[in-house]
């Protein structure tokens, strides 16, 4: 049997978003193949700092670890948006920065994911649906730093990687700027079930 689990933040655990629409944990359960379970234990609000909690209760029987996490971590750090720099390297040299940060954190977080022995997929950070196209590309070319640092270090590890910008591209897509809809998880489900089954 598979178990498949997913780990990390609100774009597994959506409930407070959606209403009485299902969330991407019973949108995942509903849709697996017979024979098959799985177990959200994704938290929203979560960065890769509180992961160990999430890891510590991955069930015994296991098969498949999906992770997306990140997210949150750029999001608290979205006050250099309005930092004071003199030139554009200067700007450049702070993202920089935190992405260095970011790094030795989702690094600690695959690693500890892998030391289950279980497939692991990972999952980029979308780029949101914002009202205000100015800040929406702002937020495009900040967390294209971020991608990066998630797909180079899957690469590394050699593991699969979910897009969740190709995943989640239109405004249905989205139940906030930040969440994803009944809609958005689907797609997202749909795409697990994808990769796994691959």
């Amino acid at each position: 049997m598979k178990h498949v689990v997913l780990l990390g933040d609100s774009i597994f655990d959506n409930a407070p978003y959606i209403g009485n629409d299902p969330e991407v944990g019973s949108q995942l359960q509903s849709a697996i193949p017979t024979g098959w379970k799985s177990t959200c234990l994704a938290v929203d609000g979560a960065t890769t700092h509180e992961m160990p909690y999430q890891q510590s209760k991955i069930p015994s029987d296991a098969t498949h670890l999906i992770l997306s996490i990140g997210g949150n971590d750029a999001l608290n750090q979205i006050e250099i948006f309005n930092l004071p720099v003199k030139d554009c390297a200067e700007a450049l040299f702070a993202l920089a920065t935190v992405t260095q940060k970011f790094e030795t954190a989702y690094k600690k977080v695959l690693d500890d994911c892998l030391a289950f022995k279980l497939p692991l997929v990972v999952c980029t950070i979308y780029n949101g649906n914002f009202p205000d196209q100015f800040y929406q590309q702002c937020v495009r070319v900040a967390i294209a730093l971020y991608n990066d640092v998630i797909i180079r270090l899957a690469a590394e590890r050699k593991l699969k990687v979910i897009d969740l910008r190709s995943v989640c591209c239109n405004p249905e897509d989205y139940a906030n700027p930040i969440e994803p809809s009944a809609i958005g998880g689907e797609k997202i489900v749909q795409t697990i079930l994808q990769v796994l089954e691959e």
